[in-house]
């Protein structure tokens, strides 16, 4: 059952992300799964500044909110990533400045791992999703899908969604995308990303997947 202090933490989480600037004003969205149901940051609620009686509460497998409050216009995804995904708790919609200057660039990288960070926390692939109408069936169709096997996509023209075990892991995986698009685009355009070799060296000594 949620409760008032589930809400309060889920505010806490908000600001916190809105404090990082990972998104402006009404820009972003969030949602936590709390047993068969989520919070979601209300429709047209700014989520650095995000309050009580804009945070819907919704069933996750019907979408429907329970609480008079109605979700955010991307909370399609946001549900549908939860179904799918029982490993995901956490769910975050942002358009931090780096990361969204990339997603508008006409010649998009398709290799972000120019750190360690990267393949480590965000992901060794970043899909990057074709523009699709913000709140449309077609973007949570291929949001959804993406996050099947990910958990970090670049929205053409958009932002960015991220997705994680708890509120930690999300803020994580949302910096580092950052990072490493601010890494591309003060680069410009001249930079070096890890080899698989090295990528798979990380994988053994540093995240533990894999043993010789």
């Amino acid at each position: 059952m949620i409760t008032n202090e589930h809400i309060e933490q889920f505010l806490s989480q908000a600001h916190r992300y809105g404090a990082a600037k990972l998104m402006l004003c009404s820009s972003g969205n969030l949602s936590w799964r709390i047993g068969e149901e989520a919070l979601i940051s209300g429709t047209g609620s700014w989520v650095p500044t995000l309050y009580k009686e804009k945070v819907s509460i919704c069933n996750i497998a019907s979408g429907t909110p329970t609480n008079g409050v109605k979700p955010s216009m991307e909370s399609t995804f946001h549900l549908g990533i939860l179904r799918e995904r029982p490993d995901v708790n956490v769910v975050l919609h942002f358009q931090s400045e780096y990361a969204t200057a990339v997603s508008c660039m006409k010649n998009k990288p398709t290799n972000f791992n120019v750190t360690a960070e990267i393949p480590c926390h965000v992901g060794s692939e970043i899909p990057v999703i074709p523009y699709y109408r913000p709140g449309s069936p077609e973007l949570a169709k291929a949001v959804v899908e993406a996050m099947l096997n990910h958990n970090s996509v670049l929205l053409t023209n958009h932002g960015q969604v991220v997705c994680g075990k708890d509120f930690d892991q999300v803020y994580e995986r949302a910096t580092f995308f950052e990072m490493a698009c601010r890494i591309i685009v003060q680069s410009g355009g001249d930079y070096s990303v890890l080899t698989p070799a090295e990528i798979e060296d990380l994988e053994i000594y540093v995240l533990g997947k894999k043993t010789k």
